[in-house]
């Protein structure tokens, strides 16, 4: 594996250095924010461990502007800032986990063993298509057979998923976790009202049923009857 440490503390760095190396991966160490940007996102690297208080440019503004610039290798955080807020601030920033200092070495090798098992991240689709209907997921719209179609927000959210999930069944408890965020059984037909009325927005003015419910199942959008 091979690793970008950020770190400004020599000793903190040697130490992190040393210990990796020990493990068997491969190492880079700087200590400054504006040098290390630069190093990741022209070289490749399985994780970078990412100090919050560097000089030339905070560590925080650093992941920023690889996420900007379409890095996408793991950034476990490594810092003395442990508050609530520090740990959000830094996820939010496009860390991928988050260590406070003083820390033991086998956390930090557990963490950074744990973050380079994750699947590469791949770009997500926002605009989804089924036949003649699409899904514009940033600009909020949808449209079939070029026709726009008005949507409420839960109805969005609904063919959103059932977008992603085509050709294959969506339960309607999947769809109470994905829709709703209902993690129980609310004993309402919150789902099938639901289904109901998007059926009638996207199926009933056209030719071509696509919205399918299975039964004893759930609810599929398929294209290829």
């Amino acid at each position: 594996m091979r690793l970008l440490l950020i770190e400004d503390d020599a000793s903190v760095a040697a130490y992190v250095a040393r210990g990796l190396s020990e493990a068997g991966h491969v190492c880079d160490t700087l200590g400054d924010g504006r040098d290390g940007l630069f190093q990741a996102l022209h070289d490749s690297y399985d994780v970078l461990v990412v100090d919050r208080m560097l000089p030339g440019l905070d560590g925080l503004s650093l992941v920023r502007s690889l996420r900007a610039a379409g890095g996408k290798a793991p950034v476990l955080f490594l810092t003395a800032l442990g508050g609530v807020e520090d740990r959000v601030a830094g996820l939010e920033a496009g860390g991928d986990d988050y260590l406070t200092k003083p820390f033991a070495f086998a956390e930090l090798m557990a963490r950074v063993n744990a973050l380079a098992r994750r699947p590469p991240v791949q770009d997500t689709p926002t605009v989804l298509r089924v036949a003649d209907l699409e899904l514009d997921v940033m600009r909020r719209q949808a449209r079939r057979g070029g026709q726009m179609i008005e949507l409420l927000p839960k109805e969005f959210t609904l063919l959103e998923v059932l977008m992603r999930n085509a050709g294959r069944v969506v339960t309607r408890t999947m769809l109470l976790e994905r829709v709703w965020d209902f993690h129980f059984d609310p004993k309402t037909s919150v789902v099938e009202t639901h289904i109901s009325r998007l059926r009638a927005k996207i199926d009933k003015p056209f030719d071509v049923v696509l919205l399918l419910t299975v039964k004893n199942a759930g609810y599929m959008l398929d294209a290829t009857r």
